[in-house]
Formats: C-alpha cells, sequence, structure tokens
C-alpha cells in the first residue's frame, strides 16, 4: 500500500501557496507533486516551492498518471466543473469552500465522484482544530446546561476591491460565500442541527451586485436559535458563542487558528460569574490533510461526507433566496 498520497494543485492562488502547500508538507502521508495554472505562472511557482512538475494547463495536471489528488483552490463558480472533470480522470478531490454554488451542482458533484471511486471532500478545514470537539464534549456534558442559542460571526476589511474575486458576481463572489459560510457551517456542526426556517438581511455593493454584509437568523430543528454576521465591510473578527440556560462558551479564534499559531482558546463561563479559559492547540490544515489522505490509503470513513455537503449547500441556497426575496425561508 502506498503511503503518501500524490498531490497535484490546480491554480497558484496565494491559499494554495502560502497556506495549503505548506500545510501538506508537514504531513508524513501526502506530498506535492505537480501544480498547474492557466495563467502561466506554474513554473515559476514550482521553481519557488520545489514542486517537481509544472502544467500550463489543468487538463495536464489531470492526465498525470503520477497524481493521486487534487486539490481545487479555484473561485467558486468553477468547483462544480474541475471537480467533475477530476473525478473523470480518477482523481481525488478536496475542493475549497463553498463546494458549488447550489445544491444541484454539490449532486453533480458528488454524482460524478461516486462514479468513479473516487473521493470528495469540501475543504471547510476549522473543523478538524481539536478545540471544536472539545466545545461539543463540553454542551454533551451539560457544562452551560441546555443549548438555547448559537451566534457566529465572521468578518475582515476587504481591501483590494476593484481586482478581487470576492468582489465578482459571475465568478460566485460575496460575503456570503468566502465567509459567511463558515459561520452558516459551524452552527450546523456545533449544534448537530440543521436550519428549519432562515432569514437573511444583506448590504450588496451597487456597482458588482455582490452581498458584502449579511446577517441572518436560523431557527434548528433542535428549538436554538442562531444568528450570523459575515462582511467584507468590518474589521477582522473568526468568534462564535453558544449559550445555554446555565452559561455560555466562547470560541474567540473560530476559524482562522493558523493566523494565531494554532492555539484555539474556548471560554466557559457560567451562571455563578466562574470563568475559566482552555487553551487548545492544533494546526488545522495539516489536519485536515492527514484526515483526507488516510481515507484514500486506509479507506477509512469522512468526517465530512457527501450527504453533510449537501445540506451545507442546502441552508446557503436558502440564505441566498432569503436575500434576494426579503423573506423568511422554510427548509
Amino acid at each position: 500500500m502506498k503511503r503518501s498520497v500524490r498531490f497535484g494543485i490546480i491554480s497558484t492562488a496565494a491559499i494554495a501557496k502560502d497556506v495549503m502547500i505548506p500545510a501538506i508538507r508537514r504531513t508524513d502521508c501526502a506530498e506535492v507533486v505537480a501544480i498547474a495554472s492557466g495563467s502561466g505562472k506554474a513554473k515559476q511557482a514550482a521553481r519557488e516551492l520545489g514542486i517537481p512538475k509544472a502544467y500550463d494547463r489543468y487538463e495536464q495536471l489531470l492526465d498525470d498518471p503520477d497524481v493521486d489528488a487534487v486539490y481545487i483552490p479555484l473561485p467558486n463558480s468553477l468547483h462544480a466543473e474541475w471537480t467533475i472533470k477530476a473525478a473523470k480522470k480518477k482523481k481525488h478531490v478536496l475542493c475549497e469552500k463553498p463546494a458549488a454554488l447550489c445544491e444541484e451542482d454539490v449532486r453533480r458533484m458528488i454524482e460524478a465522484c461516486e462514479e468513479n471511486s473516487v473521493l470528495l471532500m469540501e475543504a471547510f478545514m476549522y473543523q478538524f482544530h481539536p478545540q471544536h470537539e472539545r466545545v461539543k464534549q463540553l454542551l454533551a456534558a451539560g457544562e452551560i446546561g441546555e443549548v438555547k442559542y448559537m451566534r457566529t460571526h465572521f468578518s475582515f476589511y476587504l481591501q483590494d476591491r476593484e481586482t478581487n474575486i470576492r468582489m465578482n458576481a459571475e465568478l460566485g463572489g460575496g460575503s456570503l460565500f468566502d465567509v459567511g459560510c463558515y459561520c452558516v457551517h459551524s452552527t450546523r456542526y456545533i449544534l448537530d442541527a440543521e436550519p428549519m426556517e432562515l432569514f437573511v438581511q444583506s448590504h450588496f455593493d451597487p456597482h458588482r451586485s455582490v452581498d458584502v454584509t449579511a446577517n441572518g437568523w436560523m431557527k434548528m430543528e433542535n428549538g436554538v436559535f442562531a444568528q450570523f454576521a459575515c462582511s467584507f465591510d468590518l474589521f477582522f473578527q473568526n468568534e462564535y458563542e453558544v449559550v445555554g440556560t446555565n452559561g455560555k462558551i466562547v470560541v474567540s479564534r473560530a476559524y482562522r487558528l493558523d493566523m494565531d499559531g494554532g492555539e484555539g482558546r474556548v471560554t466557559i463561563v457560567t451562571a455563578n460569574d466562574d470563568q475559566r479559559e482552555e487553551t487548545v492547540l492544533g494546526d488545522q490544515y495539516a489536519l485536515q490533510i492527514e484526515h483526507f489522505s488516510r481515507a484514500i490509503l486506509e479507506g477509512a470513513p469522512l468526517l465530512y461526507s457527501p450527504e453533510r455537503m449537501i445540506k451545507q449547500a442546502r441552508a446557503l441556497d436558502a440564505c441566498r433566496a432569503s436575500m434576494e426575496t426579503g423573506t423568511i425561508v422554510r427548509l
């Protein structure tokens, strides 16, 4: 049995060069063997990063028999197309979030991967950091009583709006798909429940037709109410808070722990004003790669299954429908 999954990187995007390729190299079960770019930057990136092969066309990388799996950090609107093409070439796929722009496309991606016996996983890397499992343990133990409410927030001030693909509607831009998807995902993940109904309001950039801020509430199937806020117009925040009948849990570094050396902080506050902080360490990007690679090499089940990807896409479809119509959407 092979001991290492050989990854090809489809794009020279910053997230690939600065974050994901170094993370792959921090594991003992994966390696980067090829990179491709349609912009002519692949050879330079390969030289700078010490990658053996470089291709000027994505199709060339998919035809490489030495590539077992691909990582796709392309613009959101291209995820479905290139995931399906990779699957037909028998490549496993780790695809950046959101997996696609609608549930129908996610289903097509999953179907193509299943037909070709390859694995597909959406790259919500934050969920592999152990602090979130610790939160779930605290909730299960009744540390804050019965859970009644959850609040999530992910924002940053976007500077380069003239050229950034996040501001391009045709490429699937907007704050909901970029950072709001984490809010929706973490609410579903931590509460282990799906939204029954939701309402989302947003502010759209008048010139580019993308949402730069979105705020929403969700009523979950377990009766918990949740709120989220995401934005390109606010300073950097990435946090969530779970409130119960006897206290609350605050996670102040929820999604981008790599910016803090992988150090998570979980603060527990109880009704009698007792407060404590737990520090939880983890390398979420490397843990994600290890999990996906072990699933390929050993047949282990994926933590984040295709069914969960479909439910995430369904929730985002509902959020977008509410934003566009100004009405409550029931799922």
